[in-house]
């Protein structure tokens, strides 16, 4: 599509997702349904990711309506007619797949939404899925493939209506339906029986989950295309209000309460004339800045006016009005990485308290440890702990104070996801299964600490001429036998590293099994 570039992530998932396909038509293996799981679940995380992308392209436009309504306007209201379209659409082809689980599964649809694909008994099953979407008929004209058909065409359609016609030939849709198509053995077939004539509800889900991918994709590139159609730069600012910026809304006694009162779409060769409670604030590059002593605690409000020489040279004025919280200090306990602490590992925490130097504050904790270390703190916990409590007194020399305490979660690190030739399963290339001959295990992406686990053995299985291939080895990397084993596998071949155990800071862990097909 037009200014859309597939992620490796992306072009993997298609690719598998093909292989998959034709491997159905040979032999439905418990393999095989479960490479359907891990392709679907993929998808699932893309259309998730896409519409989250969406939703943030969708909210900048808003924000440029906002600030100039006659130029953004037009555009704006052809944007929202896009996201309609779009969720319609998305809409319609869930409730086909919910509606195909529910019958296949015997399940009402509402129950059908919530059941995870892995936890489907009959995603191997094919029968009421095929009487589903292609009928009492020959090429599927009377079952609900051939409406989803329409409805694609129809999508199509009407999703490029917003754009001028020169536009809409940037804008590569896909989701072709007229084909040609063919079957196993090479004969022409339809869109609908192509896709859904004795194809296991597996395939038919992740088959709607990737044109749900394709219709937020189509989505992203036409809402872009009328986003590039405005210019933020040459924005008319007749359309002005006031925005105080405060540094913060929460104050201590004794601390300046600071803030930013601006005119929004800044020009900042005009100061603007800022007067609070009859008092000036000078203003320098479009913004003034006032900072008062923060004295009594509770709300304090205050209010003023700016005022701002008009393009057509008139003075005009904005009323504004704001709130702030003064407060007496408080203790503050967070940890640096996550909201948890993990156990038996060193978990980095800051301990601060308003008013009272790093030198006198003490903190102890009701289980594991916890020592000063450079500016931070340290926590450890060991395992078998629920949570745990630190305790945090100022200590000044010549008294010890409590300044009070902060609950928190203890959790266990989590596993790591092992790989091999840089995938955790799926296609890959002999050369390149040859090439990395080890197995590297890989902390979650959002686990900010700096861990390694050690795999310790694994057990190595192939099949060869019906005979199973099973060798272990001691540590993470492929043994000579194995080695040989990969070099005389035919491409299609699968392998399964099993068993792959790691060690970590609590001890031994079993990781997951690694799936190869050979190409």
């Amino acid at each position: 599509m037009a200014g859309y570039k597939e992620t490796p992530r992306q072009k993997m998932i298609a690719m598998m997702y093909l292989v998959l396909t034709a491997l159905l038509a040979l032999n439905v293996s418990v393999e095989i349904i479960n490479a359907f799981v891990v392709v679907n679940q993929s998808i699932e995380g893309t259309n998730s990711n896409l519409e989250s992308k969406n939703n943030e392209t969708y909210a900048r436009f808003q924000q440029q309506a906002l600030l100039n309504e006659a130029k953004v306007g037009p555009y704006w209201e052809k944007a929202q007619e896009v996201r309609k379209t779009a969720d319609e659409m998305v809409k319609y082809i869930e409730s086909i797949k919910w509606e195909a689980i529910s019958r296949s599964e015997g399940i009402t649809v509402d129950q059908a939404r919530i059941t995870p694909l892995r936890d489907i008994n009959t995603k191997d099953k094919y029968d009421v899925t095929t009487n589903y979407f292609i009928g009492n008929s020959q090429d599927g004209s009377k079952g609900k493939s051939s409406e989803l058909k329409d409805k694609i065409e129809q999508f199509k359609t009407e999703i490029l209506g917003g754009l001028e016609p020169e536009a809409r030939q940037d804008i590569k849709i896909g989701m072709d339906t007229k084909g040609p198509f063919q079957d196993a053995s090479g004969a022409k077939q339809n869109w609908e029986m192509h896709n859904f004539y004795h194809t296991i509800l597996a395939a038919n889900v992740t088959f709607l989950n990737k044109l749900i991918a394709d219709v937020r994709n189509v989505e992203s590139d036409v809402v872009s295309k009328l986003f590039s159609s405005i210019s933020a730069e040459d924005f008319k600012f007749d359309q002005v209000e006031a925005r105080v910026i405060p540094s913060s809304k929460m104050v201590f006694t004794g601390d300046n309460y600071e803030a930013e009162i601006l005119v929004a779409a800044i020009d900042t060769k005009q100061n603007p004339e800022v007067v609070i409670g009859g008092r000036s604030i000078p203003a320098e590059n479009g913004i003034a800045k006032y900072s008062v002593s923060a004295g009594a605690t509770g709300l304090q409000t205050y209010e003023g006016k700016i005022r701002v020489v008009g393009p057509s040279g008139e003075t005009k004025e904005y009323p504004f009005k704001e709130e702030y919280y003064v407060m007496t200090p408080s203790l503050s306990v967070a940890p640096t990485k996550m909201n948890v602490f993990y156990a038996n590992v060193d978990n980095p925490v800051t301990i601060s308290a308003s008013g009272i130097p790093e030198t006198q504050i003490a903190a102890s904790i009701t289980a594991g440890t916890i020592r000063k270390e450079g500016k931070g703190w340290v926590v450890k916990v060991p395992s078998g702990v629920g949570k745990v409590f630190v305790n945090v007194n100022h200590n000044d020399g010549s008294a010890s104070r409590n300044m009070g305490k902060a609950e928190f979660r203890v959790k266990r690190v989590p596993s790591p996801t092992a790989y091999i030739a840089n995938t955790d399963g799926g296609p890959v290339a002999k050369n390149m299964l040859l090439a990395s001959r080890a197995i590297i295990p890989k902390m979650p992406e959002d686990f900010d600490f700096d861990l390694n686990f050690e795999i310790t053995s694994f057990t190595f299985v192939g099949v060869r001429g019906g005979d199973i291939f099973e060798k272990n080895a001691n540590n993470n990397r492929l043994t000579p036998e194995m080695t040989t084993f990969i070099e005389n596998s035919k491409k299609g071949q699968r392998i399964w590293l099993e068993n792959i155990m790691a060690k970590g800071p609590d001890g031994n862990r079993k990781l997951g099994t690694i799936g190869i097909i050979v190409q």
